[in-house]
């Protein structure tokens, strides 16, 4: 039922095709026709309403229904109200417009606001050039101290201890490896942290600092004693015979040098850090490589050092027992240190893995290392073993750094459970893409070549190694570490990636993994080299002998 309250002198003729409702104006009250589904026509008398003049509506009228006779029988009632209605349904009609408008307010409301939202940090505005400028250096830097390395293990193979306690050189990749396992975690670590503004507060650098040094001493002391014991076993199985005291003098000079070494790489990463941040250096292109150029010269010199001095106590039966137990024991001191701050509470329950992990992947590579070095016509893969691992190690890391700091900065937050699907990168995407993650990886990778010739012309001119450095060797060489590097930087690139999707950070998990394969990759395919230079006649000199 439809209803009109306005005054006369307002309201036109009406013709509906409904049907429902006629009207007619004849100089006096407009009097609408309601017709029933009965066909019956009853008047309807318009008159004001008292809630019209309670409201103040003055010129509205109240509209009342008058049953016909032959419809009282059916309808026992005198009037009907319709002035409420009427102010629902113009009410309902203002509200509807008002709502309208208000819907298309808040559209462009919500455009403007979505124009104005704040966009996420930009990646890193670093062109190849600049990237280029600040890695070079450290890159070189590490380079040249992964070739006195590599001197030093070339001169202490001959000492008495490697040759008496073969299991010796198991340990070198294994604990060389803690570079990447602890020191340079660390450094990502904090170098993303120093990125993203949280070690700007003195309180918050601090306890950073000192819960990141408590938790690398317990992980360094607990992998030092795994990898004695991985050593122990690796050289007991193919000779088949078993000594306790060279076991005992092996997890002493591991432990030993795993702590102070980490010790004392945990010190410098962390002035280099904060050193860098102040001068306005990205931390990701040095602290890394820094750590590497040091972490392999300190931890051979400590571990030849360490062995030796232990070897000559070996008639001893409570020296090397004594030295185990003593850097065991302060272990529950760090683990208290640690827990207090919680940027490393969680990391000493969950970062475990990976270490240990990378821990025994490295000592793989320490095996291919002891049965190739203990050949006779093999001495000469001693001094190139610590650059080749090395290096890469170092570049995989930088890139491995720079993508998790890009993906902390811009990307989706770890385990995100509706995250873009992302496919399985390919080398193209890797190293040709437009992103600056591609451009750090093709700066990278052209450091390779030009920094391996400068190594090998350096051990050339220190007449280093027993190896002489023809053609064949330096395009086998080559070849080993291009393949090496390219394997690696792709691996870096699905990983981090991985890693991020699956809620792990890649800071803590991604470069211990990645170091590892690189020091098993670059000792098969150096070993590999030697082999196959050998069985095409291109000999050893007694170059260095």
């Amino acid at each position: 039922m439809v209803l009109w309250s306005k005054e006369q002198d307002k309201l036109p003729d009406i013709d509906m095709s409904s049907g429902d409702i006629e009207g007619t104006k004849e100089g006096g009250p407009l009097t609408p026709v309601l017709v029933n589904s009965n066909c019956l026509v009853p008047p309807v008398i318009l008159s004001k309403g008292p809630e019209e003049e309670s409201l103040g509506s003055g010129n509205n009228l109240e509209l009342t229904e008058v049953p016909n006779g032959d419809a009282a029988d059916d309808v026992e009632r005198s009037e009907i109200v319709a002035a409420t209605d009427c102010r629902a349904n113009a009410k309902g009609q203002r509200e509807e417009d008002a709502l309208l408008e208000n819907g298309s307010q808040s559209n462009e409301s919500d455009e403007t606001s979505t124009d104005q939202s704040p966009e996420p940090p930009p990646p890193l505005k670093e062109t190849s050039f600049t990237i280029g400028l600040q890695v070079v250096f450290p890159f070189l830097l590490a380079g040249f101290g992964t070739v006195a390395a590599g001197m030093v293990l070339d001169l202490v193979q001959h000492w008495t201890v490697f040759k008496e306690v073969n299991e010796v050189f198991i340990l070198v990749p294994a604990l060389l490896g803690l570079k990447g396992n602890l020191e340079m975690t660390l450094a990502s670590r904090l170098s993303t942290a120093a990125n993203i503004g949280q070690m700007d507060n003195a309180k918050n650098m601090w306890e950073m600092i000192m819960g990141n040094l408590a938790l690398i001493q317990v992980q360094a002391t607990v992998v030092g004693f795994l990898a004695s014991i991985a050593a122990v076993i690796f050289g007991w199985i193919p000779e088949g015979h078993f000594r306790l005291d060279h076991a005992v003098l092996l997890c002493a000079s591991s432990v030993a040098t795993a702590f102070i070494a980490s010790l004392i790489l945990g010190l410098i990463m962390i002035g280099v850090i904060i050193a860098a941040r102040k001068v306005g250096i990205n931390p990701d292109n040095v602290a890394t490589p820094i750590a590497a150029s040091l972490g392999d010269l300190i931890t051979l010199s400590l571990l030849a050092g360490i062995s030796t001095g232990l070897y000559k106590e070996l008639d001893n039966n409570y020296a090397n027992p004594l030295v185990c137990a003593v850097f065991v024991a302060l272990c529950p001191l760090w683990v208290l240190i640690a827990r207090r701050i919680p940027s490393t509470r969680e990391l000493l329950y969950s970062g475990w893995e990976p270490v240990i992990i990378a821990m025994a992947i490295s000592s793989v590579g320490g095996l291919i290392l002891d049965k190739t070095v203990t050949h006779p016509n093999f001495a000469g893969i001693a001094v190139f073993t610590p650059v080749i691992n090395g290096v890469g190690g170092n570049l995989v890391a930088v890139q491995a750094s720079r993508i998790s700091t890009y993906l902390h900065m811009n990307g989706l937050p770890m385990g995100d459970p509706n995250p873009t699907p992302r496919k399985c990168p390919t080398p193209c995407a890797t190293f040709f893409g437009s992103s600056v993650n591609s451009r750090s990886a093709r700066v990278l990778f052209l450091l390779v070549a030009p920094g391996h010739l400068a190594f090998l012309y350096t051990i050339n001119s220190l007449r280093g190694g027993h190896t002489m450095l023809t053609a064949v060797f330096v395009s086998f060489y080559m070849v080993a570490a291009l393949l090496q590097v390219l394997i690696l930087l792709y691996l870096a690139d699905w990983m981090v990636h991985w890693m991020w999707g699956r809620g792990m950070d890649p800071d803590n998990f991604s470069i211990p993994y990645l170091t590892a394969l690189g020091d098993l990759l670059g000792t098969g395919f150096l070993a590999l080299c030697f082999h196959m230079r050998w069985f095409i006649g291109d000999k050893d000199s007694s170059l260095g002998n």
